[in-house]
């Protein structure tokens, strides 16, 4: 369990870097994931083919993981169109909801009763955002798209866990991408026709951006994010995951200067969803040691 924790905050700490590359490419948003998504299934293909482990699936199994990668390719588009609309900051710290999400979206799917718990655990986050939002005016538009992809998150997150039962996490990534780069590919054409561009090829420097974010942001995240479902509630998972803001933040500092953009209610915000997370960790470790107390999902 040790180790699940920290492949865990190695993924989000991946994820960190994920929001940098979505003001360094240029392209916009639709393109940006079309790209990333196109380069990662390609990668990961010839990796499994070269090792020859092309996993096979059951046709209802391929159905229901590629609908898993639609709910992954929508949460990239809203990610980084919050981002292209906003910035990095105000991108990432969005992220902090899917925990409200999951704690809202998690009983009614696999139809368990509310926790109170999660829920007041992500009320806190919530009001952090609420704070960012009435204060900080310039921004809301890229707000609102970064609360719809932390909703696509926590749907994501949820559904992951429940269709990954007895399934590798190659597996799941492999026919994930899959569903996602062809939910994108149809996508496009009508993407393009509402936001035209005059070229729909990537400059030398993005083309190096979306291969490490393909290779290291996307295929080696989402195969640690499976693995820790495996051991670790939804819940748990996506309430870590805003941790994800902290890092996206640091690295905004330091490589684009954000600072000067972010407003004392900002912060303000983000020390609530700080208070969200620490509150999430004791709760676990207190459930630790009380095993009657623990959570099975």
């Amino acid at each position: 369990m040790k180790n699940d924790f920290v492949k865990l905050h190695i993924s989000i700490l991946l994820a960190g870097f994920t929001g940098i590359f979505g003001k360094l490419i240029l392209m916009n948003e639709g393109l940006l994931v079309w790209y990333r998504l196109l380069i990662s299934f390609a990668l990961f293909y010839l990796i499994l083919f070269f090792s020859k482990k092309i996993p096979h699936v059951s046709k209802s199994d391929f159905g229901k993981i590629c609908g898993v990668g639609v709910l992954l390719a929508l949460h990239f588009l809203f990610f980084y169109g919050s981002i292209k609309y906003s910035n990095v900051s105000i991108g990432v710290v969005c992220y902090s909801l899917v925990g409200f999400f999951t704690a809202i979206f998690e009983p009614l799917i696999v139809k368990r009763k509310f926790c109170m718990k999660e829920i007041a655990f992500s009320l806190i986050a919530v009001a952090g955002i609420l704070l960012i939002f009435n204060f900080d005016t310039s921004f809301r538009f890229g707000i609102i798209l970064g609360v719809i992809a932390s909703a696509m998150a926590a749907l994501y997150t949820i559904t992951n866990k429940i269709v990954e039962k007895g399934k590798s996490s190659q597996t799941m990534l492999y026919y994930e991408l899959m569903g996602a780069t062809l939910f994108t590919t149809a996508l496009m054409p009508l993407y393009l026709h509402f936001n035209p561009v005059t070229t729909i090829l990537p400059t030398m420097s993005d083309w190096g951006f979306l291969f490490i974010l393909a290779f290291f942001c996307t295929i080696g995240q989402y195969i640690l994010h499976i693995e820790v479902l495996k051991t670790i509630s939804a819940f748990t998972v996506s309430l870590s995951g805003n941790m994800e803001p902290l890092y996206g933040i640091l690295i905004a500092i330091c490589f684009l200067g954000e600072a000067q953009q972010l407003t004392i209610p900002f912060y303000i915000g983000m020390t609530f969803i700080t208070l969200s997370v620490l509150m999430q960790s004791l709760s676990a470790r207190k459930q630790k040691r009380v095993p009657q107390l623990t959570r099975i999902d």
